[in-house]
């Protein structure tokens, strides 16, 4: 079985040529105004759109929107018309003005980058110093002053321990090792150097 002619043919017959795409449009339409300087109505670019460009006349209206839409092209309603216009140096201040705030934003996307990673590191290095903060000269210092201040508490309970065991021996004749037994006082019970 070999391949019909016919089908071959069909097929080739069938593929027409490719229209143009928005972005085609959108240039071609540009170029109607840069190339003539000149303010227009929609249906003075409905006639040479199609001529000049090779727009459809269906598209123009739509084409023309999406380019008063992006700020291209300007428009301004005048009693009963709409007129359009759009100069090369607006484009060139309009490109610069995208191209600067796709640069602010690359560089925001950099900064957010570096400071999420300025971030990670500081959390990180706070970690670390957590680990050493007993040697912390500021954190040893006031655990020694704590220390000192708990020496002297101490100290002064055990003065205090010992001037009621005085006093009891005195006052009732009790021996000292049985105030220390009956009250669980150890031996070595003693001030701290």
């Amino acid at each position: 079985m070999g391949c019909s002619s016919d089908y071959i043919t069909g097929s080739v017959q069938r593929s027409k040529k490719k229209g143009l795409s928005v972005e085609e449009k959108r240039t071609r339409m540009m170029e109607i105004f840069f190339e003539t300087k000149d303010v227009f109505q929609l249906k003075d670019l409905e006639k040479i759109a199609p001529k000049e460009k090779g727009i459809t006349s269906m598209s123009v209206k739509e084409i023309l929107q999406s380019l008063v839409d992006d700020a291209m092209v300007d428009s301004e309603r005048i009693g009963t018309s709409n007129y359009f216009w759009a100069f090369p140096s607006k484009a060139l201040h309009a490109r610069k003005r995208k191209l600067e705030a796709l640069e602010m934003q690359e560089e925001r996307a950099t900064l957010a980058k570096e400071l999420a990673a300025h971030q990670q590191r500081k959390e990180k290095l706070k970690a670390e110093v957590e680990k050493y903060k007993e040697c912390d000269p500021d954190v040893v210092e006031e655990i020694r002053q704590a220390n000192i201040v708990a020496k002297e508490a101490a100290n002064r309970w055990t003065d205090n321990i010992f001037a009621v065991k005085s006093w009891a021996k005195r006052k009732f004749g009790f021996e000292e090792n049985k105030i220390d037994k009956h009250f669980g006082i150890p031996e070595n019970f003693d001030y701290i150097d």
